[in-house]
């Protein structure tokens, strides 16, 4: 559905966005690069590498692979935060596995299975119903 505001309002507005648009997406790759460098510089200097390091580089390739959807294709598909999220939640119960009582445990453990019963019916519903952009629908025709 097209806009109702004036283009002479429209065009400089969505000019601003974009660049600040850009802007933010320079911030978080380099924010998250840096967050990775450090928690190299932490692996080097305690000279071993824990189940919970591993997940956070995990995290981090999630957001750079985000950023990296976004430039490419303009949006990023729901699935990737739900990624993160279960990786987080992990992270989480291996961290704390000793102070976390048991009902927490498997409370935090169904959360990542219902986000992991999430992506896969996103990904099934893409595939028997795929989303069909009407403006490209309308060039092949």
């Amino acid at each position: 559905m097209p806009s109702h505001l004036p283009k002479s309002f429209s065009r400089p507005f969505l000019k601003v966005f974009h660049i600040l648009e850009a802007v933010l997406l320079v911030a978080i790759t380099l924010a998250t690069l840096f967050a990775m460098v450090e928690e190299f510089v932490h692996v080097f200097v305690e000279k071993r590498i824990q189940l919970t390091d591993i997940l956070l580089m995990f995290i981090y390739l999630e957001v750079l692979a985000m950023v990296q959807q976004f430039v490419v294709n303009g949006k990023i598909p729901v699935r990737y935060p739900i990624y993160i999220a279960m990786m987080a939640i992990a992270r989480y119960i291996t961290l704390g596995m000793k102070e976390l009582d048991s009902a927490m445990i498997v409370w935090l453990s169904l959360a990542a299975f219902v986000l992991a019963g999430a992506t896969l019916l996103i990904r099934v519903g893409h595939h028997y119903w795929p989303y069909v952009d009407p403006r490209t629908e309308e060039k092949d025709e």
